[in-house]
């Protein structure tokens, strides 16, 4: 069916985003050498670039959708990913950044487009399904990078080849996209009598839900951000750096399955993220004070597995809130996205300072855990649609027996 193919697409472009990203970082010394550069601050500004990028595309993913449509805004997202690739092949490191920066245009814009799609294609009863499939998309991404890079390196000779080759696999996708894709209403096909509704960036930034859910995520981002950057600079950490990465990716795979399977089975999503803050913040923070290397090893693929067990159920919520239209969860997870982003990139700041300041990288990680624990708090502040999911499908059930009897 033409759904699953579009969610097929969808998936393999982010993940490919993903895998494009985790590969030039790693093979930031060659691409420095090629263009003749040097320095740690020069090695950050390739992701420093795709990070501003997800900030500002993230924003402008709604109004990019309304002017171009489904099919055509998500065509521009791959291509844009795309020359990322074509970038490889850049004459020198300014333009090679440029390149970089488009990429991570193409990377905000995607994953912002998989809600309406996933809103107008699948059923509520679909939905706790895909959207944890998609929450996934990144970390294969990452694990196909981490695991390949190297290998592809070595094969296609040289890092331009690596790159490039995701620019053009990319490019076949924004074709395929093309061809299967179509563009759809985005106010949800109202009744006739009812007026088309008007909502954008100015009507979201009024609406409360749309800064507490970015909020409630934006501490496990801090969280996610400095294990990769903040936990390694700690003297006596029991988990060996090279080894985080891979444990905290195979537990978040465990707990994205996890997530589909509680999202489908439970009907509140509330509890999912609260516990899940909870245990996140819990076993991060044993992880960091343990110099048992078992009971490290354990506390990181627990709290690797909680990270992303609320994945499914985070998606979920929005698209199961009232009166909820492709258009309207459009502009909500484009201010999740953007201001999640920016909460992190302040936080992770603030971090590094508090370890420039104390001269102990270990209390920048104690207080990246401690942001972690904004899922559990923030989580009292959200609305429950679980619930309402639930009521409104015994509701249609009991409608539908009704109409059966009448006709009998």
């Amino acid at each position: 069916m033409k759904k699953y193919l579009l969610e097929i697409l969808m998936f393999s472009a982010y993940a490919l985003f993903a895998a494009s990203w985790v590969s030039g970082a790693m093979l930031t010394p060659e691409i420095q050498a090629s263009f003749g550069e040097e320095g740690f601050a020069n090695a950050t500004w390739g992701t420093l670039m795709i990070t501003l990028a997800k900030i500002i595309g993230n924003l402008a993913a709604a109004v990019v959708l309304v002017r171009l449509g489904a099919k055509r805004a998500f065509t521009l997202a791959m291509l844009l990913i795309a020359v990322g690739g074509i970038g490889a092949f850049a004459g020198d490191y300014g333009s090679w950044l440029l390149a970089r920066l488009a990429m991570g245009l193409g990377g905000a814009l995607a994953i912002v487009y998989f809600s309406p799609v996933v809103l107008h294609y699948f059923s509520p009863e679909e939905r706790p399904l895909i959207n944890g499939i998609n929450a996934a998309a990144f970390n294969t991404g990452n694990l196909i990078a981490l695991v390949s890079t190297s290998a592809l390196t070595a094969w296609l000779g040289g890092w331009q080849s690596v790159v490039g080759m995701y620019g053009i696999m990319m490019g076949a996708l924004a074709l395929l996209w093309w061809l299967a894709a179509e563009d759809f209403s985005l106010d949800g096909n109202p009744a006739a009598d009812k007026p088309v509704e008007k909502y954008g960036l100015r009507e979201g930034i009024r609406e409360g839900f749309n800064w507490w859910l970015p909020l409630a995520f934006s501490g496990v981002l801090t969280w996610y951000i400095a294990a990769f950057s903040l936990f390694p600079l700690i003297d006596g950490f029991a988990v060996a750096s090279s080894h985080l990465s891979a444990v905290l990716i195979a537990a978040g795979m465990v707990g994205t399955v996890a997530g589909i399977t509680v999202t489908r089975r439970f009907p509140l999503r509330l509890p999912v993220l609260r516990y899940a803050g909870l245990g996140l913040a819990v076993f991060g923070a044993l992880m960091l004070v343990s110099g048992n290397p078992a009971v490290a090893y354990t506390a990181a693929a627990l709290a690797g597995f909680f990270m992303f067990v609320p994945m499914t159920a985070l998606m979920t919520l929005p698209q199961e809130l009232p009166g909820m239209t492709p258009g309207r969860i459009t502009v909500t997870f484009a201010m999740f996205w953007s201001i999640s982003y920016i909460v992190a990139t302040v936080l992770i700041y603030l971090a590094g300072l508090l370890a420039d300041i104390s001269g102990a990288p270990v209390l920048a990680a104690y207080f990246a855990v401690a942001c972690s624990a904004s899922l559990f708090v923030v989580s009292f502040l959200l609305p429950e649609s679980g619930r309402a999911a639930a009521e409104q499908k015994t509701e249609a059930a009991s409608e539908e027996g009704g109409e059966k009897s009448a006709t009998a």
